[in-house]
């Protein structure tokens, strides 16, 4: 991805912007509102500044993401002491395809400058390694190879070196590579989630066991305000009884396969709301990972 950081304000262009640092808020913290957030803060900081000051600023767009990455390093930060408040496991936020950055709603056209762009480095599994970066490697990895900054760029965000975040990042390629997050979108993958859908709400224990690699894991994330596996659940038969246990207990569930991060996932419903957002990691044709998302408070882009 490479952004357009020259000054452009037309109305497309503030659009543009907007997203630009929704991205990059996203894939650095994982949560829309939180990258809301930080959008907020980019902005009032930059209307802090005075008229001249920001004409005499060559490219805008670049310079509130250096503002926005700065503000997510505080956040990334002191994440870790929120994590250890977290009941249960913490699962980034799940996008629906074509989602809007706004939280405001709305009907109608979307316009693909309002929409997040979705690609292999906004998928869950990209974004659950992201996560376990140190907040330095994260920023480095995200701004260099995602968003194409030179290492000179980053370095000046970060208050390092060009060198030493040249390390950075090649220290969160070497996460990437290990968690085989490259693997993660594989052709037929559709159809491996789609069946197993079908076992699932047939309630086909070999039907799931053959969809299911012998070392699957689901991690499931209720934010303590649902009924959700405090800890991950490893081993195709323990995770295939555990799916089955959630049909068994509650029978009237509907399930709706749609792209979730832009790769093939499941959507549960009830009677009155969506309940649960999963998604998968499939590799040589068998799902290796599962990341179930419970928590209402990171299902309402779903809702809407």
């Amino acid at each position: 991805m490479h952004l357009v950081l020259e000054r452009d304000e037309t109305a497309a262009g503030e659009a543009r912007q907007r997203r630009s640092l929704m991205d990059v808020g996203y894939r650095m913290l994982g949560s829309v509102a939180e990258a809301e957030d930080v959008v907020q803060e980019s902005y009032a900081r930059w209307f802090a500044l005075s008229d001249a000051q920001r004409d005499a600023i060559e490219r805008p767009t670049a310079w509130l993401i250096r503002v926005a990455s700065r503000i997510c390093l505080d956040i990334l930060g002191s994440a870790r002491a929120r994590r250890e408040q977290y009941v249960g496991e913490w699962i980034p936020e799940p996008l629906p395809e074509g989602a809007r950055w706004s939280s405001q709603g709305g009907t109608g056209a979307v316009d693909p400058a309002e929409r997040v762009t979705i690609d292999e480095s906004v998928g869950m599994a990209m974004l659950v390694v992201l996560d376990t970066m140190t907040p330095a490697e994260r920023v480095a990895f995200v701004l260099h190879d995602v968003f194409a900054f030179s290492f000179a760029e980053v370095g000046e965000m970060l208050d390092r070196s060009p060198a030493a975040c040249r390390q950075l990042a090649s220290s969160a390629r070497r996460r990437v590579r290990e968690a085989d997050v490259e693997d993660a979108v594989q052709p037929g993958a559709g159809g491996v989630v789609a069946a197993f859908r079908e076992a699932w709400e047939t309630g086909e224990m070999s039907s799931l066991l053959a969809v299911l690699d012998p070392d699957s894991t689901v991690v499931v994330d209720g934010g303590g305000k649902v009924a959700a596996a405090l800890h991950p659940v490893s081993g195709a038969e323990d995770v295939a009884a555990f799916f089955l246990g959630v049909r068994d207990r509650a029978p009237g569930l509907v399930f709706e396969t749609r792209p979730v991060n832009g790769q093939p996932g499941l959507v549960v419903r009830d009677a009155r709301a969506v309940v649960t957002v999963l998604a998968f990691q499939v590799t040589r044709g068998r799902i290796t990972r599962v990341w179930a998302v419970r928590n209402p408070d990171k299902l309402g882009a779903w809702a809407r």
